[in-house]
């Protein structure tokens, strides 16, 4: 098993001029540590990472790196809608010290699963590190099907995947058609399934606010299989997990999550705007009734 447990996506603080806390965002990197995570993923979606500029992503690669230490996993997204700097990134992750590296289709493009799998392939072959495929149609365009998937999975760099199409169907086609892939929790409310279909792993959003939380869920769900019990905290979590998904200001949700938890949080990067007051009031109170009775299941 190359992957097991919780991989968190971190945010990026922002201060209110725009620019990256890096005060905040060691705090950041320090509480994931505490909290028990398996590994921390930098410049994924939830880190803004296409808010940011290149050199700002090879320098929070190299902050991270330092910061992390080998404590816990260093995972690198490594996505970009041009393929020269997706290459260039992950050849930086490489020399900052990543582990292991986040890919996604490159958005917009909308190549064939042939072109998609050379894609993926020659980033393999290039920096030599583990793989964690990101199949996300609804925001790439284009899936990771089985034409694709014939294609890579006996490359053994090709290590996992980060299933995020919401389609169930997808669970036992991989699980059961490509065994040398490991599958990854990649939607938050769905971890109870993946799981049964032999999830070990979940790159997790709401461990930034949650992390020890999500941390024994997944130990309950993925060692254990303590599905009764796993039931009672995903009850627990799906008020929260579904306004996350199916919010439509995931983001600002995670940020503000984090504030309720007293961590750091900062604003969003344009083109996103700050959380409205209504939608603020009532995650507010998802957040506080998750946190209730999380403490309740869990003590």
């Amino acid at each position: 098993m190359r992957f097991e447990g919780i991989y968190t996506p971190i945010i990026t603080p922002f201060k209110d001029g725009g620019e990256i806390d890096w005060d905040m965002y060691a705090e950041v990197i320090d509480w994931q540590i505490e909290k028990g995570v398996a590994g921390i993923i930098v410049g994924g979606s939830t880190g803004e990472f296409y808010a940011l500029s290149k050199e700002e992503r090879i320098h929070q690669f190299k902050f991270a790196a330092d910061r992390i230490n080998n404590q816990v996993e260093f995972m690198a997204g490594v996505n970009d809608i041009r393929v020269d700097e997706c290459l260039e990134i992950s050849l930086a992750a490489v020399d900052a010290g990543a582990k292991s590296l986040l890919v996604a289709a490159p958005p917009y493009s909308l190549p064939s699963e042939e072109e998609l799998a050379s894609h993926v392939l020659d980033i393999a072959n290039k920096t030599g590190l583990p793989i964690m495929l990101y199949n996300y149609p609804g925001r790439t365009g284009v899936e990771m099907g089985e034409i694709f998937l014939d294609i890579v999975a006996d490359n053994p760099l090709i290590a996992a995947i980060k299933e995020s199409s919401g389609d169930y169907s997808r669970l036992p086609l991989l699980s059961n058609n490509y065994s040398s892939i490991e599958l990854a929790v990649g939607g938050e409310e769905q971890v109870l399934e993946f799981a049964a279909w032999g999830a070990k792993s979940w790159v997790c959003a709401t461990a930034n606010f949650f992390p020890s939380e999500c941390v024994q869920l997944m130990d309950i769900l993925g060692k254990q299989s303590d599905f009764e019990k796993g039931k009672r905290l995903m009850a627990a979590f799906m008020p929260l997990m579904k306004a996350l998904e199916q919010g439509g200001k995931f983001l600002q949700c995670v940020k503000l999550g984090c504030e309720q938890q007293g961590r750091p949080s900062g604003k969003v990067r344009l083109p996103l705007l700050p959380i409205e007051d209504s939608l603020r009031k009532e995650m507010i109170g998802v957040i506080d009734k998750t946190r209730s009775s999380l403490h309740s299941i869990l003590n």
